[in-house]
């Protein structure tokens, strides 16, 4: 297991009236919102709702922002992200051309901990090649990254920023367009990388099949509407609100679990909520 600086006794993040956006149109308005060391939370919202650009807001790379964001006690600016913090974006916005191998996309996670010289060592390498094993990638790390499956890509990114030990983790809809083995594989390293302490955040548009299997969620359309489990926030005023749209929630007939349906009954697994 790559080892963790988890945060602890603070707040992880902690945003206050933040504003933001893209040139003058905003996306993000009057957002607050705190989430602990050791959480693991999940921010769904419709397409639009500004779920990606938070992730950038925390990252230092919204275009314009104002108001407060602070990661650990340490405040963001535009520009100057904070340290410690792992990223794993959405695989349709990288460029699948630039000539690199899968260990050499991983080991660029790591380059802050290499000191002074960018080279990687034998124990970088070898950190590089425990974690594409335990992510079902082992023996690929000489492969072109173009050459992956679009499954193994998105592992791929995610041995990336692990591999860096981050305290906190940030992923825009990292199951999107995988299979059901890749999204199980994908969630159950998450969820191992949590119980070791990192606080994660991550973006989904999937509500059943992920939203709510995750322990926090934040509910989001360019404010914060709710947040909490998914039993407190899974509710029909909520998610109506949340998405602009009449929503159904039932009970799962085996679980007991909310069930998220649309209007119409149909199920909301892996569409209609992004």
């Amino acid at each position: 297991m790559i080892r963790i600086s988890p945060l602890t006794n603070v707040t992880a993040v902690d945003l206050r009236e933040v504003e933001g956006g893209y040139e003058a149109t905003p996306v993000l308005s009057g957002v607050s919102l705190s989430i602990q060391a050791g959480d693991f939370v999940g921010l769904v919202g419709p397409s639009g709702a500004g779920k990606t650009s938070l992730l950038l807001a925390l990252l230092g790379a919204l275009p314009w922002i104002s108001g407060s964001v602070v990661l650990g006690g340490r405040a963001v600016m535009p520009g100057r992200p904070a340290g410690g913090i792992g990223y794993v974006p959405q695989t349709q916005t990288v460029d699948w051309s630039f000539p690199a191998t899968v260990e050499d996309v991983v080991l660029m996670g790591r380059i802050q901990r290499m000191g002074p010289w960018p080279w990687p060592s034998q124990a970088d390498r070898a950190a590089a090649r425990g974690i594409l094993e335990r992510l079902g990638l082992g023996g690929l790390g000489r492969r072109h990254i173009r050459d992956l499956s679009g499954g193994q890509r998105q592992r791929a990114f995610l041995a990336r920023a692990v591999i860096g030990e981050p305290s906190l983790l940030l992923l825009d809809e990292p199951t999107a367009g995988v299979d059901l083995a890749t999204r199980d594989t994908v969630l159950n390293q998450l969820r191992e990388l949590h119980r070791h302490g990192m606080t994660i955040v991550m973006t989904t548009h999937e509500l059943n099949a992920v939203a709510a299997t995750l322990p926090r969620l934040i509910c989001l359309n360019r404010t914060v509407i709710a947040r909490g489990p998914p039993d407190q926030v899974f509710t029909e005023p909520i998610l109506s609100r949340t998405f602009d749209a009449p929503i159904r929630v039932v009970a799962d007939q085996v679980t007991g679990r909310p069930l998220v349906v649309e209007g119409a009954g149909r199920e909301l697994v892996g569409r209609g909520a992004e």
